[in-house]
């Protein structure tokens, strides 16, 4: 299956976790991928991956937190394949801490990369997408952009801001041929679920589990193939919504 032939795909935050599976799926889909990231090591382990599997890839640093590097992200994806056909706003990062604990410095270090990345990506992706006729663009939310959950308070309203984010780009542009959705992932296996809960077999762990209807948190791959969905022409008629890899969890 290769649902993505011919198709260039940028994925942000993709050096590990959810974004490196899922730039590793788009290219055995075969697709060309740009992933980027803050560590240049990790980074081009995930190029050197791609290519010994026969794919294409490329690697660029960046930070979403700064716009000069977004911008110089898209360019240097379109003037090293051509085009931009699908984006995956993936880069993100946690906090913990109650609103009456919370610094301006945490306040501004976790929105200027979980909202303002996002949005200075979607301000230079949208444009290249035009170019090119159209494409698909898949923003990481979490079930936290959907509920409240005691300490983790901005967290909690970075997600929400790239929730209201999505459905407003999926508006602005859905007469123009540029989808917009989210994934809305619970508890993920990743590096940041592991800081997040000490692990799987803490205490902490299992609780953070068992909160899960199905009873197991989930893998970055099942992920990935929300991501690869929404992005193929299957989901063409689906824009600005925001789809729950959770376990159930938003069903409870």
């Amino acid at each position: 299956m290769s649902r993505f032939n011919g198709k260039v795909v940028l994925v942000t935050g993709g050096t590990s976790g959810i974004g490196k599976v899922t730039a590793l799926a788009f290219a055995k889909e075969g697709a060309k991928v740009v992933l980027s990231g803050r560590r240049e090591k990790e980074g081009a382990a995930v190029v050197e991956e791609i290519k010994k599997a026969g794919g294409t890839a490329h690697f660029v640093h960046a930070d979403v937190a700064k716009e000069a590097d977004v911008k110089r992200l898209v360019d240097e994806t379109v003037a090293k394949f051509g085009r931009l056909d699908v984006a995956f706003n993936n880069a993100g990062i946690e906090s913990t801490g109650p609103v009456t604990e919370v610094s301006e410095a945490e306040y501004r270090r976790v929105f200027d990369i979980n909202v303002w990345g996002v949005l200075a990506s979607m301000k230079y992706e949208i444009p290249a997408l035009l170019k090119g006729g159209g494409g698909a663009i898949i923003n990481t939310s979490s079930i936290a952009g959907h509920v409240g959950m005691a300490g983790v308070s901005v967290y909690i309203a970075s997600k929400h801001a790239v929730e209201g984010l999505t459905k407003t780009a999926a508006l602005e542009y859905a007469k123009q041929g540029v989808r917009v959705n989210a994934v809305a992932p619970a508890g993920i296996v990743t590096e940041m679920y592991e800081r997040f809960t000490g692990g799987e077999d803490t205490e902490q762990g299992k609780a953070f589990a068992a909160m899960h209807p199905v009873g197991r948190v989930g893998r970055p791959e099942e992920v990935a193939e929300a991501v690869l969905y929404l992005a193929s022409d299957a989901a063409k008629f689906t824009t600005g919504i925001s789809l729950p890899v959770d376990g159930g969890w938003l069903a409870q």
